[in-house]
């Protein structure tokens, strides 16, 4: 083989594996893009089932009021009575639902907690990706434009009648015959 053949062929093969680490690292970047999309995601949606838990578990400790409002009304009846016994049964009956919605509202208050701390890191954490993901964006498009820089277009080939018209052009000029 000779250098010169040796040589370009050394030049194309380092060529292309500057061409395959760039495409690793935007294939790369991608990948990092998609996690991050993917982890926000999670974010979301972890978000959205604290609201609905917090949502369900409200309804549930305003039902057990009513009926804590409604098992008061019958202790008051019963006593005013004088039907001790009835007023026991309904004490019974509301020491436990008085212990419910206190958990009830002890879990609100953490699910309460919990959506406070997590929604600011949420809404930062987005700002961030769409930051990122307009650099990554960038760089690719960048990259995108040194790679198709430097390969070889082909429509600057010239067609071998172009070539054949320009020969005869310069013929005619230096005094050839056409």
């Amino acid at each position: 083989m000779k250098f010169i053949d040796r040589l370009t062929l050394l030049v194309k093969a380092d060529a292309h594996g500057v061409l395959e680490q760039l495409e690793e690292r935007s294939l790369l970047a991608k990948q990092h893009l998609r996690e991050a999309e993917l982890e926000l995601q999670h974010k979301r949606a972890r978000l959205a089932t604290l609201d609905e838990e917090e949502q369900r578990l409200d309804e549930d400790a305003k039902r057990l009021d009513e009926a804590i409002q409604t098992l008061d009304e019958d202790t008051r009846l019963a006593l005013e009575g004088e039907r001790e016994d009835l007023a026991r049964f309904a004490i019974r009956k509301l020491l436990p639902k008085r212990s419910e919605t206190a958990a009830l509202r002890g879990r609100i208050g953490e699910i309460r907690a919990e959506r406070d701390r997590l929604a600011p890191k949420l809404a930062a954490q987005e700002a961030e990706f769409e930051e990122l993901g307009h650099r990554v964006r960038e760089k690719l498009d960048a990259e995108a434009r040194v790679t198709a820089d430097s390969e070889p277009c082909s429509e600057l080939r010239a067609a071998d009648e172009e070539v054949e018209l320009e020969l005869l052009r310069r013929m005619r000029a230096a005094g050839g015959t056409t």
